[in-house]
């Protein structure tokens, strides 16, 4: 049988999981016996590197040397890293993740033939594209990428124990990025309905907060400014943790003792929750339904946990919410589910067959994609609207034609754009262009020929997109991906030369 994996590529902790031979997913622990793995890498030489607790232990002694909270960044070319003299992208940092994770299940359980990679639902294409990078530059066959909240839906259908029906909101609440997705769940037929979410908001952010709280108590008790490395990333961490279990809690800094309590704590990151709350709301108004028709919320993410949190969506839901299992591995335990369910059943015992045999998953679309058009405005004249073509939360696999039509006589050229929001917006002033191009087509001829435009969305979390002339029949096909230079620092990084430690 074939190892097939599912992997949890997280902000703050990651983790790989399989269908054991019995058919029921399992966390593979890494090679220092843990469910998961810190999100964080340590340069320790040009060529060596470690990921992990080891990693993480050395925040604010070799900061200079590591890298983490890299996947906020990813799918942005602008955000580059240095170590021992080479550039680093998101994408490569989180190969090297990667890279730590496959070589730990292989050394436990043999090679792996194949993996799905979860990333957050409202992760844009860019990103998207970026993890699929970061998989292949580990060395992992990726044909799926799934995005998390469905990965969690999967194991929480998958692992309940009983018959669900009803629809389920998937309360996705990590290290930095927060996902709200809606589904229609029934035994283990499960249909994505919706999703909404903040892609910088999570346990760093509050985190954050909590070194603020400290720092200006330390400089009132003190009359000094608190040296934070004496108070790192890692400590705060701590602290929120104890609070999440005491009412108070203190950090000892250069002998004096700080006190901090669930309340104040409870305050700070208010406004942080607003923002989910938010989120909530927006996802439910899309659909027309009403909190009180919400069957459960189930957990995901380890920042779920948080008691200010859990107020929050009793406060919104009039109910408590479940946290099935352990929240910080649902993710990557349903991506293992969905990575059996797409492979190849002759990977599969008859056990881990007859496991997935009744399950049916249906995604939807996770943003708008449109193009870039001249309309007509309301005195007349010509400007550029953006025309959609696959709205968010479309069934997918879809497939979608649109007819546009030239606008000058002896047109030689079509100026193609792709367009990519997160709200139904028809200026393009406030999209993200995903693509851009031109297609060529005969000229000669009036204005008014029709060009035909199809985005195709596939189930992989990948797009297409093909522009016809149809008079000439020439064409533009491109399978849309991360830009240029992007692309480029990434293929000049062979990540083969760094061997972990």
């Amino acid at each position: 049988m074939g190892n097939i994996v599912g992997i949890d590529l997280g902000t703050t902790f990651s983790a790989i999981a399989k269908l054991d031979e019995t058919g029921r997913p399992e966390i593979i622990d890494n090679a220092e016996g843990k469910n998961v793995t810190p999100s964080v890498v340590e340069f320790t030489s040009a060529s060596t590197f470690i990921v992990g607790d080891s990693a993480k232990g050395q925040i604010g002694t070799f900061d200079e040397n590591i890298a983490l909270e890299v996947k906020r960044s990813m799918g942005s070319s602008s955000a580059q890293y240095e170590y021992f003299g080479t550039t680093h992208s998101p994408t490569s940092i989180s190969a090297l993740i990667l890279k730590k994770l496959k070589e730990d299940a292989e050394n436990a359980y043999g090679p792996i033939d194949s993996a799905v990679v979860t990333v957050p639902a409202n992760f844009a294409n860019e990103a998207r594209e970026a993890t699929q990078a970061a998989a292949e530059m580990a060395g992992l066959n990726v044909e799926f990428i799934i995005n998390e909240p469905t990965a969690a839906a999967l194991a929480y259908a998958f692992q309940s124990g009983k018959d669900l029906s009803g629809t389920f909101v998937i309360y996705d609440l990590g290290g930095g990025t927060f996902d709200c997705t809606v589904a229609k769940i029934a035994g283990q037929d499960i249909e994505i309905l919706t999703s909404e979410g903040v892609s910088k908001l999570g346990g760093k952010d509050f985190d954050e907060e909590i070194t603020k709280i400290i720092s200006k108590k330390y400089k009132d008790q003190t009359g000094k400014e608190i040296d934070l490395l004496d108070f790192t990333s890692n400590h705060a961490e701590d602290l929120k943790k104890k609070l999440t279990t005491r009412d108070k809690s203190s950090a000892r800094i250069s002998g004096e003792v700080i006190p901090i309590t669930r309340d104040e704590f409870s305050a700070a990151i208010s406004n942080l929750i607003l923002q989910t709350e938010l989120a909530v709301e927006t996802a439910l108004s899309r659909l027309d339904i009403k909190p009180s028709a919400i069957t459960d919320v189930i957990l995901v993410g380890g920042s779920s946990r948080i008691p200010a949190v859990q107020e929050s969506i009793k406060k919104i839901f009039g109910k408590e919410s479940k946290l099935f299992g352990n929240p910080d591995e649902s993710v990557a335990l349903g991506a293992a589910i969905y990575a059996a369910y797409k492979s190849d059943s002759k990977k599969l015992n008859p056990l881990q067959k007859q496991a997935i045999s009744k399950l049916s998953l249906s995604e939807a679309a996770p943003h708008f994609f449109g193009m870039i058009t001249m309309a007509s405005g309301a005195s007349g004249d010509l400007k550029e609207s953006n025309s959609i073509i696959i709205s968010k939360d479309e069934k997918i696999p879809t497939s979608i034609t649109e007819s546009y039509y030239t606008l000058s006589d002896n047109q030689t050229v079509v100026k193609c754009t792709v367009t990519q929001s997160s709200v139904e917006e028809t200026d393009p002033q406030f999209v993200t262009i995903i693509w851009e191009g031109e297609l060529e087509i005969q000229g000669g001829r009036p204005a008014g020929q029709e060009i035909k435009v199809t985005y195709s969305y596939r189930e992989d979390g990948k797009m297409r997109a093909s522009f016809l002339d149809l008079g000439s029949g020439n064409t533009k096909d491109i399978d849309l991906s991360i830009d240029s230079n992007a692309k480029q620092n990434i293929d000049e990084l062979d990540i083969n030369q760094f061997k972990v430690e």
